[in-house]
């Protein structure tokens, strides 16, 4: 079993305190604390074989090769992928799906359709209501129950033999809400679309399989993990990828470049994969974090970080109730969800209450956290959001309660 009290000891900012109180961090769905050993693994690099990759024969850069050609492959070994080739880099989750906007969306016609949900990221919204203004295809939206569920009775109305993309996230960054993606991959395969899932916040904090989901593209960031930020992934299945057109041009993704004097044009040939999607020079040092952060979750198990969010969400539920003034968003304690709880206070703001906790130490997001269609669907003009990761504890969510009920009587005696 994970025991986060022995986890938090390799996190530096944790013994740090904020407006005199210990820090409480529960803002991790936007990004998570580093562990030393992602930070030394980083110094390192910087101090020892900082060289650019895949150019030179020297030393250091085929030192800096190596490691940024295994950071690929740990990650690759991680979500399972076939190979480190269906593994690309790229700066984040956003990045990845506008990749794959760009590079097949692209190829798009007027009477193709694109599924998506009301419980995406902006993310995995904007790309595709952009891409449809240029290209006329049609932009479906699949709807979302009440309690923050997809409803996909609504999903497979929608997905015909007219859909060419179904993009829907894995994990819902305001109410943690796992999707069924091997359900749902089963149903755009059966019309003949590809699937795009969002993992930003799955893939931290549950095993995932591309293998078992099928899915055909997957996004997630590296700062969610552990990681450093600047650095992402998009995996692809092979075949997609030898098959699809790069997005960003430029050096190390050219295998051939030669001008033709009769045509007085270039004749390009791109690299091989991934580098042919990987184009100027790459996040190398922050690829070397995101390898070590990778090694530094499989040493504590994926099916022990979920374990663990899953047992302090539902503490964390069960203690939020004790505040009358409260309401939490999302499915019950029943329904399994990643650490995530979304919540408002009678008569007080979102960003008030999170300006208040932050006074006590407590960090918090607040407002719409990039998915305002939504909060507009659920009826809410923002929320707060507590987000837990694999170094919180029981007693931080007490200590959360405890100001929760201070703000709140705090309010009862002003009225």
């Amino acid at each position: 079993m994970l025991d986060p009290y022995r986890v938090r000891e390799d996190f530096p900012i944790l013994k740090r305190t904020v407006n005199g109180y210990p820090l409480v961090y529960f803002d991790n769905a936007a990004t998570s604390q580093k562990p030393i050993s992602v930070i030394e693994a980083m110094r390192e690099f910087y101090e020892k074989s900082n060289a650019n990759i895949h150019r030179a024969v020297h030393t250091l850069s085929q030192e800096a090769t190596e490691l940024y050609e295994e950071a690929h492959k740990e990650v690759a070994s991680f979500i399972n992928a076939e190979s480190y080739e269906e593994v690309v880099f790229v700066k984040n989750a956003t990045e990845a799906i506008n990749l794959v906007a760009y590079s097949w969306g692209l190829k798009l016609n007027p009477e193709d359709e694109v599924v998506v949900t009301l419980m995406e990221h902006h993310s995995n919204l904007v790309p595709w209501e952009s891409l449809s203004r240029i290209k006329k295809f049609k932009v479906k939206y699949a709807g979302v129950n009440y309690d923050g569920t997809l409803n996909y009775e609504s999903l497979e109305q929608l997905v015909t033999g007219k859909t060419r993309f179904v993009c829907v996230t894995h994990a819902s960054n305001v109410t943690g809400v796992i999707n069924d993606i091997e359900k749902i991959s089963k149903l755009a395969h059966e019309h003949g679309a590809l699937l795009l899932v969002d993992g930003a916040q799955s893939v931290p904090h549950m095993p995932v399989d591309v293998k078992k989901l099928d899915v055909d593209f997957l996004a997630f960031s590296g700062h969610k993990m552990l990681g450093p930020t600047g650095i992402g992934v998009l995996y692809a299945k092979r075949e997609l990828l030898e098959g699809g057109e790069p997005f960003l041009f430029g050096g190390d993704m050219i295998k051939e470049v030669t001008y033709t004097h009769n045509e007085g044009r270039l004749r390009i040939s791109w690299n091989e994969l991934p580098w042919k999607f990987e184009a100027g020079t790459p996040n190398v040092c922050g690829a070397v974090g995101l390898m070590e952060a990778v090694r530094y979750l499989k040493r504590l198990g994926m099916e022990n970080v979920h374990e663990h969010e899953r047992n302090l969400t539902i503490y964390a539920l069960d203690k939020l109730r004790e505040v009358s003034t409260l309401k939490t968003y999302g499915p019950g304690r029943e329904i399994d969800r990643c650490g995530i709880i979304p919540f408002n206070m009678d008569g007080l703001d979102s960003h008030d209450l999170a300006l208040l906790l932050d006074q006590f130490g407590i960090m918090v997001r607040s407002g719409f956290h990039c998915a305002q269609p939504l909060h507009q669907h659920l009826g809410l003009k923002s929320s707060v959001r507590a987000s837990f990761y694999v170094y919180n504890t029981r007693e931080e969510v007490d200590r959360f309660v405890e100001v929760l009920r201070e703000v709140s009587e705090g309010l009862k005696r002003q009225r």
